[in-house]
């Protein structure tokens, strides 16, 4: 079914079949039925005419007449069977004898036969009727047939007529029009369709004879634009050629041939790779294998030989799309002399990879090299091992003595980590004061390991810089391929995790990878995505602990305490996010947000009977000592109307070992405040006492590791305590400092500290850290039970 007069035929003959056949179909059902009711009818009326003619006759047993009223009824249309019985059982007449087979009866009628005697009317017997079933058709009458035949007629003349008035309005001009089509195709000269109608074939036919009579003007406008093109291919000041699909060479210009110094017979029909440098034969060959670039062009960089025998660097850059020229497929290039450009490349790539201050390799050029020497190791069954060298100190050194003594710290660095090397070691400076080796060896692990230890060694001794003597450590992480990783990026990373796993396990040494490491960085991800998501959805809160008065158990005040609630961990490890926070500068934003929080309940409490003077401790990280935080906390205490006196900033030794200015500056400008400062963990660093004197404490924290102690069994252990703790106490009051006692869990431990004098206590004994709304309704109990207290003493 290829041709449109088929379809055509097609389309009809399913219309008739899908629409018009039904319809008469069910013509035929209905009119049949029609007819069948109306036989049925009459055959009704018929028998129970003759039944009422049968009563008197049976009565009498006038066989005779019984058997006229069968034949009468025997005349019935489409009455095959009729028998007739009396109640005695005496008449039996069957017409025919043998009764027909039930497949040939479509229906029975049965009549009672009645008598009127002269006790009544009773019933003398029973007819029965068969009527036969009938065709389709044999219940029509011959004027329905004939109206069937007419319709039938009609519908094929329509049938008829649809063909042939296709053929001759759609079927021919197509033909004609195809004639033409194929005469172009063949003979290629532009043939006309001989049609002309007003219809819409003729329109087509019209149109079709004006696009052959634009096509030819075209094809004799591009025959003049070719002559044209290939004039101006031959005479542009460019080295164009083409080649074909074999790579052969199918023309060049006149510009080509005075560039390269090749006449045009040498070269046409030569490959063009004859000419390109033996060592650039696979990248020229593998040029399409990087794809065309968005507009279509592949490029290759080649080094091409002159007729002179000189070489050139050409950059040929040729369509992705074939174009036709005379039958044969080619492609158009254009080379280009960039011998000058690559010399000038190669000096920038240079300075590109190597960094400018130390002239080691900086991280692009070290990334390259990483990449080759992970081939040269899968090739050569050897191991590479990737150091990953940060620095411990230089930030400080950046930020105290200036850049200047920096970048000259990192030129004497680059200059040790050559020296303790192999001259085929690779040494770079990835950026900062972070520094990277790579180590190729079959025992790479081991030497690695050397390598780390002499690195470590060399760099402990003192850096002289302008007189300053600078003592500068290096935290190294080590990891080996193909032990510890699969690529290069992946070795990379592997031995930055083992830097940072050597940063928090006490800088200053090497640490090689392992898996352990993977875990802990994935939960150092964990954790900063939820301090990330803490901040955004702000559910970082300030948990107040109660601080006691343990000669009254009066509340003195109140520490605040961080707590990240995570909707499904629950509360995070405080450690935790605070390590995190601190690594990754987010610190900051965490104190702001529970110094906030904390001032704010502070205000509320201050509402309490009792409780108008009771004072906040607030721990502060290093990090968040800058010249604006005074003027912050003076702006956030003015609006919550807390006066500065009640505020206590918490810091630890670890604040003071830094001895940074900026931090001493903020600490006194606090001070002047009005602010307090308290001492956290006192007695577990180096210098606890010597802090005493050089900073502005007026509270001191003894460290609760101290108070575990006084429980101690051991009755030396439990004495020592004691003793450390008056020692703490005497020298603290003398000073004039408030000692505050932390972790006290036991009546014992209270009462013992009571004994010796100290003012204040905090711990799980009295409270454990509670959310704003839980202490409120504490602090509220404990307020109605000391007025009722009042209340009953008056």
């Amino acid at each position: 079914m290829h041709s449109v007069e088929s379809r055509f035929i097609a389309i009809v003959i399913g219309a008739l079949l899908v629409f018009v056949a039904p319809l008469f179909f069910f013509f035929l059902v209905l009119s049949s039925d029609r007819v069948a009711r109306e036989r049925l009818k009459h055959t009704e009326v018929l028998m129970q005419a003759n039944a009422q003619a049968l009563g008197k006759p049976i009565w009498d047993f006038d066989l005779d007449s019984i058997a006229q009223i069968v034949d009468t009824l025997k005349t019935g249309a489409n009455i095959n069977y009729v028998q007739i019985r009396d109640t005695s059982g005496l008449i039996n007449i069957r017409d025919p004898e043998v009764e027909p087979a039930r497949g040939a009866i479509q229906s029975i009628v049965t009549a009672d036969i009645l008598h009127r005697t002269n006790e009544g009317i009773r019933k003398v017997g029973t007819a029965e009727i068969a009527i036969a079933r009938d065709g389709p058709f044999s219940r029509f009458s011959t004027d329905e047939l004939a109206l069937f035949s007419i319709f039938l007629f009609a519908v094929g003349t329509l049938f008829t007529a649809a063909i042939i008035g296709n053929r001759i309005t759609i079927i021919r001009p197509l033909m004609r029009l195809t004639a033409a089509i194929e005469a172009t195709r063949r003979l290629g000269s532009r043939h006309h369709v001989d049609w002309t109608s007003n219809d819409e074939m003729g329109h087509l036919a019209h149109n079709f004879n004006e696009m052959q009579s634009r096509l030819e003007q075209e094809e004799n406008e591009l025959k003049l634009a070719h002559a044209r093109t290939t004039e101006i291919y031959n005479k542009t000041p460019a080295m164009l050629f083409s080649t074909n699909r074999d790579n052969s060479i199918t023309a060049v210009s006149d510009y080509w041939l005075v560039a390269t110094g090749y006449s045009r017979d040498a070269v046409i029909g030569h490959s063009f790779t004859k000419f390109v440098d033996a060592a650039d034969h696979l990248i020229y060959r593998d040029r399409h294998q990087t794809g065309p670039s968005s507009k279509g062009i592949c490029e290759v960089t080649v080094r091409f030989h002159r007729a002179d025998a000189t070489v050139m660097d050409v950059l040929v850059l040729e369509t992705g799309l074939a174009m036709v020229d005379a039958g044969a497929e080619t492609t158009l290039s254009v080379m280009t002399d960039v011998t000058d450009l690559k010399e000038a490349e190669s000096r920038n790539l240079r300075q590109a990879i190597t960094d400018h201050l130390t002239g080691l390799l900086n991280r692009q050029g070290f990334e390259s090299v990483l990449g080759e020497l992970i081939h040269k190791a899968e090739t050569e069954d050897q191991n590479l091992a990737c150091l990953f060298l940060d620095l411990d100190r230089f930030k400080w050194i950046n930020d105290n003595l200036g850049h200047a003594v920096g970048d000259e710290v990192l030129c004497q660095v680059a200059n040790r980590l050559r020296d303790q090397l192999r001259f085929n070691d690779v040494v770079a400076r990835l950026g900062g004061d972070e520094f990277a080796v790579l180590l190729l060896s079959p025992e790479a692990a081991q030497l690695a390991v050397d390598v780390g230890s002499r690195l470590c060694t060399a760099l402990k001794e003192p850096i002289f810089v302008k007189g300053s003597r600078l003592n500068v450590s290096a935290s190294i992480g080590i990891a080996v391929y193909p032990d510890h990783a699969a690529t290069a990026a992946d070795l990379l990373q592997k031995s930055d995790m083992a830097m940072y796993a050597r940063k928090r396990g006490g800088k200053n040494g090497t640490q090689v990878y392992h898996d352990d490491i993977v875990d802990i960085a994935r939960r150092r991800l964990e954790i900063e995505q939820r301090i990330e998501e803490g901040l955004r959805e702000n559910r970082f809160d300030a948990y107040l602990q109660p601080i006691v008065s343990l000669s009254d158990g009066r509340i003195a005040g109140f520490e605040a305490l961080m707590r990240l609630c995570h909707p499904q961990d629950g509360i995070l490890s405080p450690n935790e996010i605070i390590g995190v926070a601190e690594e990754n500068g987010a610190i900051g934003k965490i104190g702001d947000v529970i110094l906030e929080k904390a001032v704010r309940d502070l205000a509320a409490i201050s509402a309490i009977d009792g409780m108008a003077n009771s004072y906040l401790a607030v721990n502060f990280s290093p990090l968040q000592f800058d010249a604006t935080l005074p003027n912050r906390l003076a702006a956030l205490l003015l609006g919550c109307g807390v006066t500065p006196s009640r505020i206590v900033i918490e810091i630890t030794e670890a604040v003071l070992m830094l001895d940074n200015p900026v931090i001493r500056q903020t600490l006194d400008a606090l001070t002047e405040l009005g602010c307090r400062i308290a001492l956290d963990d006192f007695g577990t660093g180096y210098s606890s006492m010597s802090y005493l004197n050089r900073f502005p404490v007026d509270i001191v924290k003894v460290d609760q590791s101290f108070i575990r102690s006084l429980g101690s069994d051991q009755q030396k252990i439990s004495a020592k305590s004691r003793t450390l703790i008056e020692g703490i106490r005497m020298i603290s009051h003398q000073m004039g400092c408030v000692v505050v006692a932390e972790g006290i869990e036991t009546e014992n431990e209270r009462k013992a500290l009571e004994e010796m004098g100290i003012d204040l206590g905090q711990g799980y004994l009295f409270s454990e850290p509670l959310p704003f709304a839980e202490l409120m309704r504490a602090l509220e109990n404990i307020s109605e039970r000391t007025r009722g207290k009042q209340s009953a003493g008056r």
